[in-house]
């Protein structure tokens, strides 16, 4: 790779920024961090007040920052840059034919966007995050998204490592589980990772992009099917991919040349951090707290259910669910927080804590803590939007180590 006249020596560009937690994450707290965010998009459609572009913004102050529909801002790239990242939502992939015979997918499916990216400027790494289901979306034919995802990096010539991480298995608060996808065309990186003994158990167990900085246990037990390492042709032609491939993808993979080898990883636990480590410690405002007379709604809603419902067609049926604890537990890392956050009336999703004060809910600060965000760093904005981009965001936490990483292996590969 070309050295830059800088302390910076790898540019990135950031797709689907939100509130910059990728961003945050690779240029790290420490000076000596050689990435640098040269561009970045952050667009909410269908809104008027873009409250995350504006708390990115407020935050970075260098690089271009571009605050319109992807489809739109994808042609404003920068021609030359080292390094591709974004969290992008999960969505059906499915592929069709035009009357012209060309390929299509579906309209607004983000995935095509960075398609687009990859053929157009041709990053030598990319990467990206998604939520864990995606290795087995859609449910009724499991493997097909992220099959199309594999043929499409396949085509454009990259090597392709993932992994699905459970931040709280190495020692944040949280149990947030994310597919992470590594992909990386770079010749001599790739001549470092994946030689020509490929050895797919021990890149995935233990030489690979994530094993390093993400232990796992090393398998011995080769006979049982639950530690064995599967292989699976990925198809070129996306039409007959999307139509009839399917395959139960494992926690972790590796593609390449097309031939995909997956397997599930049992990680090697590192101490938890709980709950009850990010909470302020004195009584937060009063407005957190939860009226006495609505708790009775609160264990409703959380507890376990077996009862008769009805549908409005007078349909009846028994609904069954399970319990959540309530309150939540302070020595554990916390549930995965989601968009709803925040949300005073009683529902399931909410994480309620008691203190000595009574029951309450997290506030916007303890939420960032929980993503490994400075606290305070969303204030400015409604807090139900505050609470909405944390459940949003990723652990930034898991970037680092990343970035980390792939900053070694570039070093190793260059020495």
């Amino acid at each position: 790779m070309k050295k830059k006249k800088s302390h910076y020596n790898y540019s990135v560009c950031e797709l689907f920024a939100g509130v910059g937690g990728f961003r945050l994450g690779l240029e790290g707290k420490k000076k000596e961090h050689p990435w640098r965010v040269i561009w970045s998009n952050q667009w909410e459609p269908g809104k008027k007040e873009q409250y995350a572009f504006k708390c990115y913004v407020d935050h970075f102050k260098n690089g271009i920052h571009s605050n319109k529909d992807i489809f739109d801002a994808k042609k404003e790239i920068p021609n030359d840059f080292d390094l591709l990242v974004g969290g992008f939502p999960c969505q059906d992939y499915s592929v069709a034919t035009t009357k012209a015979h060309g390929i299509t997918g579906k309209k607004g499916v983000l995935w095509w966007d960075i398609e687009y990216i990859l053929k157009e400027y041709h990053p030598p790494f990319v990467l990206l995050e998604n939520v864990d289901r995606l290795v087995r979306s859609p449910a009724n034919q499991r493997g097909r998204d992220f099959g199309i995802i594999l043929s499409c990096l396949n085509k454009l010539g990259y090597v392709v490592e993932w992994r699905v991480i459970n931040a709280a298995d190495y020692g944040f608060p949280q149990r947030r589980r994310r597919t992470f996808i590594f992909a990386s065309k770079e010749k001599k990186l790739i001549k470092r990772l994946y030689n020509h003994k490929l050895e797919p158990m021990k890149i995935l167990e233990r030489s690979g992009f994530f094993a390093v900085e993400f232990p796992v246990q090393h398998d011995n037990e080769t006979d049982n099917p639950e530690h064995q390492i599967f292989e699976v042709e990925i198809p070129e032609d996306l039409v007959l991919l999307s139509k009839e491939f399917h395959c139960d993808f494992f926690n972790a993979g590796l593609m390449i040349n097309g031939i995909a080898y997956t397997k599930k990883v049992i990680p090697n636990q590192e101490k938890q951090k709980t709950l009850g480590g990010v909470l302020q410690k004195k009584k937060v405002d009063g407005r957190y707290y939860i009226d006495e007379k609505d708790i009775a709604k609160w264990k409703y809603f959380k507890g376990p259910k077996d009862e008769p419902r009805k549908t409005r067609e007078g349909y009846e049926y028994r609904y069954k669910e399970g319990g959540i604890p309530f309150p939540d537990k302070l020595e554990t890392p916390s549930r995965t927080m989601l968009t709803a956050e925040g949300n005073k009336n009683p529902n399931r999703i909410t994480h309620v804590i008691k203190d000595k004060y009574g029951y309450r809910i997290i506030t916007p600060e303890e939420a960032e803590r929980l993503n490994g965000f400075k606290p305070g760093w969303t204030r400015g904005m409604p807090e139900r939007w505050r609470y909405f981009c944390m459940g949003n965001a990723l652990v930034v936490g898991l970037i680092e180590r990343m970035g980390i990483r792939l900053e070694d292996i570039i070093k190793n590969s260059n020495g």
